[in-house]
């Protein structure tokens, strides 16, 4: 993925820093963005290095595990929510279901964050809805619960794309 910095284009950029600036429990903490999986003992060197106070793991949508890589996820991740660090995981919704069965949600100090696309956003009209579903009747939620679109989209909870420039490569 080719990511905009202030100096320039950046391909391949496996780590950076920057303040966390989505609405996440972790919103204004100095962040060490990984992008794939990486050496444990080369993230951990810049994250002390850096003075972080928060991991992104799966930065620039780099979390799409196949067969053995979810093993890998999960070790690289888990060292670090095991020393206590708070640390985040952008995750796709198609592997919500999945992810589920990860050690991961069992810490505190994990943010799982869904990741759902949704282009065009402001060309839908204002009635809306978003449902958060289940994968079939009854299957594994109790109901189903519906938000208006335009009600998810409070200022206060926004990101605009020129809030992501601050961000500083360390490869």
């Amino acid at each position: 993925m080719k990511r905009d910095y202030s100096t320039g284009t950046v391909d391949d950029v496996q780590f950076f820093t920057g303040v966390e600036v989505e609405h996440t429990p972790a919103h204004g903490m100095k962040t060490l963005f990984v992008t794939g999986v990486q050496d444990v003992e080369g993230i951990e060197s810049l994250a002390v290095e850096e003075t972080v106070e928060h991991i992104f793991f799966g930065a620039n949508h780099s979390f799409d595990p196949a067969g053995s890589e979810w093993d890998r996820w999960e070790i690289m991740i888990t060292h670090f929510l095991r020393k206590g660090i708070l640390c985040s995981l952008d995750i796709p919704v198609s592997h919500a279901e999945e992810f589920l069965d990860s050690c991961l949600v069992e810490h505190d100090n994990f943010i799982p964050q869904l990741r759902v696309p949704l282009p065009y956003i402001k060309q839908w009209p204002y009635n809306t809805m978003i449902k958060i579903d289940d994968k079939d009747f009854r299957a594994s939620n109790p109901g189903v619960w519906s938000h208006r679109l335009h009600d998810l989209m409070d200022s206060s909870v926004f990101t605009p794309w020129n809030e992501y420039k601050l961000d500083k490569p360390l490869d």
